[in-house]
């Protein structure tokens, strides 16, 4: 007993003196250890929940940066493609987690296949059409391919299907407006 004592004192430690508690601790059903993919996405497989799917894609993404690794990007489109597969859209549409992974997954495809992020986005939208960041998200797909007025366009649209929260598109609406090329700063995010 004293020696799982131990053990539990050192992680509670370890996870105090980790920078990101909260990923830790919303992580912890489910073993993220990205070297044993197989076992982890056996694993969430069996739950098939985006939450814990998401929760696993995010600490893959900590192992390095997509943009300046071809194959860690490789790898993430993957699993990102094995979990929007996995997902129903009809079950987790409204799920924040699940709208979570569509966009990020469009947002790694656009570093390889505008085209392809294009549907990604699409889909994303017609899913979870109640999320603003969604909206968002494509509408700053759409600026930084040059088209400001396709851009316009969908956060207008996503103000009519009364995404929330409002406020996040109307500041993307203002920057666009502003000239900005980020229609959210990190803070607003």
């Amino acid at each position: 007993i004293a020696s799982i004592m131990n053990r539990v004192r050192d992680l509670k430690n370890k996870y105090r003196n980790e920078d990101n508690i909260t990923d830790e601790l919303n992580c912890t059903k489910i073993s993220a250890d990205v070297t044993d993919n197989s076992g982890t996405v056996n694993q969430i497989m069996v739950t098939n929940n985006p939450e814990d799917w998401l929760c696993f894609l995010l600490r893959l993404e900590k192992k390095g940066i997509p943009q300046m690794d071809v194959s860690l990007l490789n790898r993430l489109i993957s699993r990102y493609s094995q979990a929007v597969t996995a997902l129903p859209a009809e079950k987790h549409s409204e799920d924040e987690s699940y709208a979570r992974i569509l966009v990020r997954f469009a947002e790694l495809k656009a570093l390889q296949d505008p085209e392809e992020a294009r549907d990604q986005f699409h889909l994303a939208r017609l899913n979870c059409k109640k999320f603003a960041f969604v909206h968002v998200a494509f509408a700053q797909f759409e600026l930084l391919q040059g088209n400001v007025k396709k851009c316009k366009q969908l956060l207008q649209k996503a103000m009519e299907c009364s995404a929330v929260p409002l406020e996040m598109l109307e500041t993307a609406l203002q920057n666009l407006h502003s000239h900005k090329m980020q229609l959210l700063s990190d803070e607003d995010k």
